[in-house]
């Protein structure tokens, strides 16, 4: 019998039956449910007899027979089929049928899983290829011995783990699909599970949810954790994933964990919360970068609309090209109130854009406004690039909680992991780089300390990532002139051009033309007989143009509107426009906005940055908007001074040198 790295071993060296009739990126979907299959076997086998005389005895009665062959499998799970593996590989020229009738002899939440795995299609597919009788036959080969007994759930969960990683490393090198590597697992486990002292008392209940839980790595990893720190804690895991066949072995993993496989829910978490009004200890997530949502963008934007608990996305909706951040906002909807509960603590990994994408006002910004206004993060740690399969991008883990110590209270903790790192032995896919356990005890030690060292940590005021965005406006000062300039203005206005465009559902196009051509002829007319009219009071123009008004008829305001912007230039020396009251008019074209930070009044910034450049410029409070950035990376930038010319001009001198070494020499 083989046990922990053996068993994976000889399940390897069965995969390998595969080779040639299937692609390597196919062989998880074969050997996974197969592995499962000869493990829900051997723990059915005690209780087979006596599930099978109860199925039998109440047949017919109009009971739901589910829970009732639970308990006489004492099991969450069961088999009412006549048949096990040994009996269907027993007859080789029937194998096909009878599996196929064994599998129909699972519970619905099994039979789930196997139809999300496809099985059926591959059990056609491997029977077709003649392989069908001797996959079944290397799955019952003694040396693959999964009985509980041997192999306990822990064990059996780690087993399994391990068999998702290498298969899904295999998919990532030939098809880049979404894993996250597990050494970024376990750091966020850590940081989830650090500072929680009450997870060494013995029999502890924890709960663990990820939104977007895949195969269930987060889960597994968090789970394994706690059990190392306290093997008496009792663990509970939920999850959702989308993705049918990842969900179909998460699912199985958690069936043989020993946990409950109908927490882990089906669908989308965005559009169709499958863990709507439960609340968790600790919440992990890897969602997917650069989500679009658009196809959730209705059920989302219905939550966006509802305040309290029933609307989890209140905070603000982001762009629809990037949903990442409703990921977290439905993590935060189900944080433990710390009052009550003790908290809740979260982990998600993010790419850099819900750093910093999205200006003042936007949802993103708003969805960082009410996290860190609320004293939500922790902590932002900065990993390097090149640790994913599917993507060399940079990442972070932002750590949300609701029950910050005292010292970290008001306050956001970066980190700079981008240079913990050491090179992969070989590739797979875009990961070229991994987090050994030092370096991932290394940030641990970084959090743990709290401290603003400048070098890898920097500890900063949770106002310090907010700022006002002010609009300064300039007043407007005009000079109206007529003549041949003024002409040529007008002619440059589209709302004068379309006077000559007929309406479309005009009954007499040609008339219509003709009668817009007039109009602007008066127009051209009018402004030309105002050739000389140079001057800078309003009332002086609107008097000039009154006659030119009434020859050109009826006009809209638009054309109207049109008109003055013709006879209207900028000038500087000129005084300044005045509406109702007196209040000075501002110049569109002037306007500036500027970023003030929260910590400092706009009055200040002002006075220091506007008022000794342009005097008569104001700021416009009522387009004054707060925006949120976590500006990491420029935090930690540091300054590399450019090498010395000599330098640079004796390595160009070198490569010449090379380069005319390699040229040939003399005649040819």
């Amino acid at each position: 019998m083989t046990t922990g790295n053996g068993h994976v071993s000889f399940i390897w060296g069965f995969a390998e039956l595969l080779r040639g009739d299937f692609k390597q990126s196919d062989y998880g979907q074969v050997v996974l449910p197969f592995v499962l299959l000869r493990r829900l076997d051997q723990v059915l086998a005690p209780t087979k007899e006596k599930v099978l005389e109860e199925a039998v005895r109440l047949e017919g009665r109009g009971l739901d027979l589910d829970p009732i062959l639970k308990r006489a499998a004492g099991q969450r799970f069961y088999n009412a089929s006549r048949h096990d593996l040994e009996r269907v590989h027993s007859d080789a020229e029937n194998a096909l049928a009878h599996l196929q009738e064994y599998l129909a002899g699972f519970d619905p939440a099994v039979r789930e899983i196997f139809e999300a795995f496809d099985f059926e299609a591959t059990l056609t597919r491997l029977q077709k290829a003649g392989l069908l009788y001797r996959v079944l036959g290397r799955i019952l080969d003694p040396e693959l011995d999964l009985h509980p007994d041997r192999v306990p759930n822990a064990a059996m969960g780690d087993l399994f783990e391990e068999l998702i990683r290498r298969f899904s490393e295999i998919s990532n090198e030939t098809a880049g699909e979404h894993f996250t590597p597990r050494e970024v697992v376990r750091l966020c486990a850590e940081l989830v599970l650090a500072g929680d002292e009450a997870l060494d008392t013995p029999g502890i209940v924890r709960t663990v949810y990820d939104p977007a839980c895949g195969t269930g790595g987060m889960l597994s990893m968090t789970d394994e954790l706690v059990r190392e720190r306290n093997p008496q804690a009792n663990m509970i895991l939920f999850g959702q994933e989308l993705n049918p066949e990842s969900w179909a072995i998460c699912r199985a993993e958690m069936l043989l964990k020993g946990q409950d496989p109908s927490k882990i829910a089906p669908g989308s978490t965005l559009s169709a919360d499958g863990a709507a009004g439960q609340h968790f200890d600790y919440m992990l997530a890897n969602p997917p970068f650069g989500v679009d949502w658009s196809k959730d963008h209705d059920t989302v934007k219905a939550e966006n609309e509802q305040d309290g608990a029933e609307g989890r996305f209140a905070a603000g909706l982001p762009r629809k090209s990037d949903g990442a951040l409703l990921f977290l906002q439905n993590m935060i909807a189900k944080m433990k109130p710390a009052d009550q509960d003790g908290g809740s603590r979260i982990a998600i990994i993010f790419n850099g854009s819900p750093l910093f994408s999205g200006g003042a006002g936007s949802g993103e910004s708003e969805i960082r406004r009410c996290i860190l206004e609320n004293d939500w993060l922790e902590a932002v740690v900065a990993l390097p690039e090149q640790l994913f399969y599917n993507t060399g991008i940079s990442t972070y883990i932002w750590v949300i909680s609701d029950h910050k110590e005292e010292r970290r209270s008001g306050k956001v903790q970066l980190i700079d992991a981008r240079e913990l790192w050491e090179a992969m032995p070989r590739s797979l896919g875009d990961k070229r780089r991994r987090l050994s356990l030092d370096h991932i005890d290394e940030v641990l030690e970084l959090w743990r300390g709290c401290d603003d060292d400048g070098e890898r940590s920097k500890v900063r005021d949770n106002d310090f990532f907010g700022y006002q965005r002010i609009v300064v406006e300039r007043p407007l000062r005009l000079r109206y002139r007529g003549g041949e300039g003024a002409v040529g203005s007008l002619w440059a206005q589209s709302a004068f051009q379309k006077l000559a465009e007929p309406a479309k559902s005009a009954d007499d196009p040609d008339a219509e033309r003709e009668a817009g051509e007039g109009v602007q002829q008066a127009l051209i007319d009018g402004l030309r007989s105002l050739n000389g009219v140079d001057t800078t009071d309003r009332s002086e123009m609107e008097r000039a143009l009154k006659p030119v008004f009434a020859d050109a008829g009826k006009l809209s305001t638009a054309v109207r509107k049109t008109v003055w912007e013709a006879v209207s230039e900028r000038d500087s020396e000129a005084p300044i426009v005045t509406g109702k009251g007196g209040k000075s008019e501002p110049d569109p074209t002037l306007r500036d906005k500027e970023r003030v930070p929260l910590q400092e009044s706009i009055e200040d910034y002002m006075a220091r940055e506007v008022a000794p450049f342009a005097p008569d410029a104001w700021d416009d409070q009522s387009k004054t908007k707060i925006g949120y950035e976590i500006p990491l990376t420029r935090l930690f930038y540091r300054y590399q001074p450019p090498r010395p010319l000599e330098e640079i001009d004796a390595e160009i001198r070198s490569i010449e040198d090379e380069l005319a070494a390699l040229l040939p020499k003399g005649p040819r």
